[in-house]
């Protein structure tokens, strides 16, 4: 008895919301309807295709602040700018500027490093990182120049 009244429910609930959903699907997007912008599509790299974890964070950086030289063991990191202009310097690969709106990926086990580009603004920016192994090292600070 229990089972065919929880049936009953079910159906009846599914009944209700199906023509709601049709509606919905149906829809147009309005004016001010939302907007989904892709910023960056990529495969894991380094990390065996595997993710135990994604970390995001917003990071401030004041004028003209730095982060030391760097690696993410078994961690690939997507910087997205929010706000103001970032010089993101990769080993072997040089230095970029990456302005607002704009993206940079690093893959797992390389060594970086990010700098605020202005002496007067504030960057923002959105920082993901993908962790293979939750149980290494989220960062690792190394001995280079800055």
């Amino acid at each position: 008895m229990i089972y065919i009244r929880r049936r009953f429910l079910h159906i009846a609930g599914a009944a209700l919301a199906l023509p709601a959903i049709a509606r919905i699907c149906d829809a147009q997007p309005s004016q001010g309807g939302l907007k989904l912008n892709q910023l960056l599509r990529a495969d894991l790299q380094r990390q065996g295709q595997m993710v135990q974890e994604t970390m995001v964070n917003l990071l401030e950086m004041a004028p003209s602040a730095s982060a030391p030289w760097h690696m993410h063991p078994g961690a690939q990191e997507i910087i997205f700018v929010v706000e103001g202009k970032l010089v993101v310097e990769v080993e072997g690969e040089g230095s970029r500027e990456v302005t607002s709106g704009a993206t940079a990926l690093i893959s797992a086990e390389t060594p970086h490093l990010v700098r605020n580009a202005s002496a007067q603004a504030t960057a923002r920016t959105l920082v993901i990182h993908s962790r293979a192994d939750k149980e290494t090292p989220f960062l690792v600070v190394l001995k280079k120049p800055a």
